[in-house]
């Protein structure tokens, strides 16, 4: 059967899937909720589910195409964003079905989901999907915060708007500090970053592993909130609990200040 992926490529295979290859962490682990057994292969980087016992592929940007042609998936799934064209095209001439998604906000994150377990897979969507969409869905309560998120240090790179936290932070009642950069993740100074007027600084523990001893002491002029990388950015189950555990996070700097 075909039908046509995110970026509107056709793609044919067999459905419902029985043998599957994610190469974008987030999605294994939606794909492992579903069906644990039908998924052969993942990323080294596909830390979701903890105990998920399968092919070990390399990274999202070295996939090893060999080892994945090899384990003879029905279908590979890829991410726009997270991989990289020429991996795709060569999984494809070696004959293997591959969907890539497309993700760049929260509610193209649930379209896509969508599309991935009714037409990609031809699997019944899990019940966590409906349930995250309603703690989305749910009004905003309480003042905007400005906000800036830093994703690496040394050099310091941070979330640019045009990306799906951003988006997801907009959802919360944050909107990003504004950087003279049009790149989806802009280099920035220290200094620019610490002075540029946000409430509070959110230092997520991915993909750089910020933490309590390493990060905040390198802001003096603003405050920072460590916060699960893995609420930030992951698109999956994980955005079940997010939204209340990332409201929960922000509390503190949505109070009076005296």
């Amino acid at each position: 059967m075909g039908v046509e992926d995110d970026l509107g490529t056709p793609v044919l295979r067999t459905v419902p899937a029985t043998r599957v290859v994610s190469l974008v962490p987030s999605l294994t682990e939606a794909i492992a909720s579903a069906d644990s057994s039908a998924l052969v292969g993942a990323t080294d980087w596909c830390t979701h589910p903890p105990d998920l016992a399968v092919a070990r592929v390399r990274g999202t940007k070295n996939p090893d195409v060999r080892a994945i042609v090899d384990l003879g998936p029905d279908l590979v799934i890829a991410n726009k964003e997270e991989n990289r064209e020429i991996d795709v095209r060569r999984l494809r001439d070696a004959g293997i079905a591959v969907w890539v998604t497309e993700i760049g906000s929260l509610g193209r994150a649930f379209t896509s989901l969508e599309r991935m377990f009714d037409e990609a897979l031809g699997w019944e969507r899990p019940g966590w999907l409906s349930t995250a969409q309603a703690a989305w869905a749910a009004p905003l309560d309480g003042p905007r915060l400005r906000v800036s998120v830093p994703i690496w240090r040394d050099p310091w790179m941070v979330v640019g708007p045009q990306t799906f936290t951003a988006d997801l932070l907009r959802r919360l009642g944050c909107d990003l500090v504004p950087v003279d950069s049009l790149d989806r993740y802009p280099t920035v100074s220290r200094d620019l970053l610490d002075a540029a007027g946000a409430d509070v600084i959110l230092l997520p523990d991915e993909p750089y592993v910020f933490s309590a001893q390493d990060g905040p002491e390198a802001f003096v002029l603003t405050p920072t909130q460590l916060v699960s990388g893995r609420l930030l950015t992951w698109y999956g189950p994980s955005l079940v609990p997010a939204r209340q555990e990332l409201e929960s996070a922000l509390l503190p700097w949505r109070q009076p200040r005296l």
